[in-house]
């Protein structure tokens, strides 16, 4: 997958935003609350996204991802290399992700929003 396909991907969810934070990161969010994040501090060719709690395990477990730093206890994962992933896993990912984060804004929130 490519950042650029990465980027249209976030982007694409319903209420989601993208800001720079800590230098270079590109930061997704929906309701204010951050759902994944592309390069910057994660490696420059890397990610991180929320996950749910069986994904976190089978994903940390078999390798193909680690518990990103200062996130794993909230079930936070680090994918070195956004080049050698599927896009359309990662588009699921990310939609997984969007979707768990969005599930905990307010109902007032949600409905601003238009989820």
């Amino acid at each position: 997958m490519t950042p650029e396909a990465f980027d249209a991907a976030a982007l694409a969810l319903p209420g989601a935003t993208m800001t720079v934070q800590w230098g270079d990161d590109q930061v997704y969010k929906v309701g204010g609350k951050m759902f994944a994040v592309l390069g910057g501090a994660v490696g420059r060719n890397g990610f991180s996204l929320k996950a749910s709690d069986v994904a976190f395990e089978v994903l940390s477990e078999t390798g193909r991802a680690t518990p990103a730093p200062y996130l794993a206890r909230a079930k936070w994962l680090h994918f070195a290399d956004l080049a050698a992933q599927d896009a359309d896993e990662v588009a699921d990912w990310l939609k997984t992700a969007h979707g768990l984060i969005a599930a905990k804004l307010t109902r007032k929130a949600r409905a601003e929003l238009g989820l």
